[in-house]
């Protein structure tokens, strides 16, 4: 069932040395079409094809909407953005947004593909919870990925997100931007494949019904199937829907929908290490047979539907209404394990539960500009509505089922049915915002950006007995403060200040052992953030370089006594530079290269938790360095190469500081191909993660071993 090339894992660069071949033999066929003389009277000699990709790197002149300030150039934004489109994230076959963001040093994503990614993505050595798709919050927690084949781009909000998205951790936001209709006729097939055995088949079409001022639709319909390089078997769909209509000459509407259900069956245990006794780690394994439950799995469905209005008044002003809806189901018969030693023994436990995590937003924002004076003034009024509501499975099962060893096989199968059948809701939450901004220009050189956002906040923990219901209410305000310093167009010097109001979020129900407080909701606290920094574009450089200082409240555990629980404590402070760089060096070769240096720690904590002062937090890494680069051999038009280098640095598994997860470094490599076959734009891509098979340890999961992907696409 597990075949051996789950333990070898592309051992001689199948998939890359495949696509290389594809690429010379067009490359070939290309140059003899040009070199071969005409045929003869009568026959008609082809014109000769030169196809080029776009050059992917920094470009900090692209435009990307940053929440409610909406659409702005990121070389004038007061804050550190990293936007990764549909073009870059096919070049590199990225599955996840560890994969999407890889060259961004501040975004990091540790769990392999073709796993549940049940901790999700750290920016900045924080936790991120604040997913967004056009706008509307999607709650991604406890497992899964948004699906990228809907997707037109993905960015990265790096640090507070308080007045342009609301409430929200203070890492940052991720945010998701869906595919639109396209103003001229798309059809694209793509045919992928992933190792060992799994099989992906992609239709992206988009069309005008009756030309440029009708109804426009874009559909994407994917399906993939199969055994992973980890042995977990995947059983994906997705279909999604775009339409947008001009109303008139100012008025437009538009509409989104996004569907998918997934089925992860025996992926490879996901491991704790609290009850861990050795100061040296077991030795990591890629023999992924012996860490897999046969009849586990994990399901998710995923379904977001958003439609809204956007009127032009004049040139200057423009008013956009947006309403939208989210909803993600999870059904969990998931294995966890707790390992105990350096032999690599481990207690296994079966996960059953079932989530029903909704959300939905309503609003209303208007942008303009006017000038007052010398001054000119871009305006931001807005308000919005946020609901987001909870109810789970009435049957809970965590149990102590099986053990094992990393270093044997694995044959237990579990007996217990899960019954997956919904309580009533038990936790809603709601904010009603009004936020205000204006970014006023002084002149060609100076920027301020002056916001606020007033939220009434309320938090519902139900049980079903009133007597022992919960809830909160808070108001707050959130500013942003931001000066922008231009001593030329393409360079900004930049300082700012954000507030935001984090809702602290339910102590884990899972833990081992396990909290007395679980399922309690915490209270929200407020999070701060100073920044300065730099940006620069010119040509084929770019650069961006920031220095930050984020204050949390901190989320410690606490023994009394022989008991355990999750409570707030203190501050966790995260103070660091990023820096992230890209070069043409020359028109065929860019280069790149970022860090991250972050220094984060505990304070100000009470004497019940003394012993955990000065402590890194647990997941923060100090360093991560990636390098990167792309070169497109003018021998071979429309072949391009690629690959980066990224060190993670080392990180505790808690706050104790007792287990160290140890650093490690990376490769992965690819290529994309283009061509023309039978008249038709054919693109190949080839990638290959882990290039070397390093093996190595995540917080939580055993490493990715070495793994390829290849694509067809052709657009018909």
């Amino acid at each position: 069932m597990f075949p051996h090339a789950i333990r070898t894992a592309l051992p001689r660069h199948s998939l890359l040395c495949l696509g290389l071949m594809l690429a010379t033999s067009g490359a070939r066929a290309q140059e003899a079409t040009a070199q071969d003389p005409p045929a003869g009277n009568g026959a008609k000699q082809l014109d000769t094809i030169h196809v080029e990709g776009r050059r992917v790197g920094l470009n900090l002149d692209q435009d990307a909407g940053v929440g409610v300030l909406g659409n702005k150039r990121l070389l004038d934004t007061p804050f550190s953005v990293t936007v990764v489109d549909e073009e870059d994230i096919n070049k590199r076959g990225a599955a996840t947004l560890g994969q999407v963001f890889i060259n961004d040093p501040s975004v990091f994503a540790a769990e392999p593909s073709a796993t549940t990614n049940w901790w999700g993505t750290q920016i900045r050595g924080i936790g991120v919870l604040n997913h967004y798709v056009d706008g509307v919050p999607m709650l991604m927690e406890w497992g899964g990925e948004f699906p990228l084949e809907a997707v037109e781009s993905v960015q990265a909000l790096k640090g507070l997100g308080g007045f342009m998205y609301g409430f929200g951790s203070p890492g940052g936001i991720i945010s998701y931007r869906l595919k639109r209709p396209t103003d001229t006729p798309l059809l694209a097939t793509t045919l992928g494949y992933r190792n060992d055995g799994a099989y992906a088949l992609r239709v992206d079409t988009s069309e005008r019904v009756d030309g440029p001022d009708s109804l426009g639709l874009r559909v994407n319909a994917a399906t993939e199937q199969g055994d992973a390089y980890n042995g977990a078997g995947i059983d994906r769909t997705l279909l999604s829907l775009a339409l947008d209509r001009p109303i008139g000459d100012a008025l437009r509407w538009h509409a989104e929908v996004v569907s998918e259900d997934s089925n992860l069956k025996h992926e490879p245990l996901y491991f704790y290490w609290d009850r861990y006794e050795g100061t040296r780690l077991p030795k990591p394994t890629y023999d992924y047979e012996n860490v897999i439950v046969r009849n586990g799995y994990y399901k998710s469905r995923t379904l977001h539907a958003t439609t809204g209005l956007e009127w032009r008044l004049g040139d200057a002003w423009r008013i956009d209404l947006t309403i939208g809806s989210s909803r993600r189901e999870h059904y969990s018969n998931k294995m966890f394990a707790d390992l105990l030693n350096e032999a690599g023994d481990y207690a296994g436990n079966v996960y059953n539960f079932a989530g029903d995590l909704r959300n939905s937003v309503g609003q209303l924002l208007v942008t303009g500009e006017a000038t007052t004076g010398a001054l000119r003034h871009e305006l931001v009024f807005g308000a919005s509505y946020q609901r987001k509501w909870e109810r789970w499975g009435t049957d809970w099962y965590w149990s102590n089922d099986f053990n094992g060893n990393l270093y044997r096989r694995l044959d237990f199968l579990s007996t217990h049915v899960p019954d997956f059948g919904f309580g009533p809701v038990d936790y809603d939450e709601r904010q009603k915002s009004l936020f205000v901004s204006d970014t006023m220009h002084f002149g060609d050189h100076w920027q301020a950006v002056l916001g606020v956002r007033h939220v009434d906040y309320e938090q519902k923990d139900l049980d079903g007995d009133p007597q022992s219901d919960s809830r909160y209410t808070t108001s707050s305000l959130t500013p942003t403060l931001a000066l922008v310093y231009k001593p030329v167009d393409n360079l900004s010097l930049y300082a700012s200040y954000v507030e935001s109001l984090e809702a602290a979020g339910r102590v884990a129900m899972d833990a081992e052992p396990p909290y007395v407080n679980a399922g309690e909701a915490l209270d929200p606290t407020t999070s701060k953030q100073y920044e300065i920094g730099a940006k620069y574009q010119a040509g084929r450089f770019g650069f961006t370089a920031a220095a930050f200082r984020v204050e949390r409240a901190a989320q410690v555990d606490q023994w009394r006594g022989a008991e355990r629980y999750r409570v707030q404590d203190g501050l966790t402070l995260y103070r660091g530079l990023e820096a992230i760089g890209s070069f043409g060096l020359t028109h065929d070769l860019d280069l790149g290269l970022g860090f991250l240096w972050l220094d984060a720690s505990l304070e100000d904590l009470s004497p019940e938790n003394a012993a955990l002062q000065g402590n890194r937090p647990a997941g923060s890494s100090r360093r991560q360095i990636v390098a990167n680069f792309e070169y497109r051999p003018p021998s071979v038009s429309g072949l391009s190469l690629h690959g980066n280098v990224r060190h993670s640095g080392d990180q505790y598994y808690e706050d104790a500081n007792r287990v160290l997860i140890p650093g490690r470094t990376l490769t992965s490599v690819g290529l994309q191909y283009r061509t023309q076959i039978g008249g038709r734009m054919a693109t190949v891509t080839a990638n290959v993660n882990n290039l070397f098979n390093r093996r190595y340890w995540n917080l939580d999961t055993l490493g990715e071993a070495r793994n390829g992907s290849l694509a067809l696409r052709i657009d018909w």
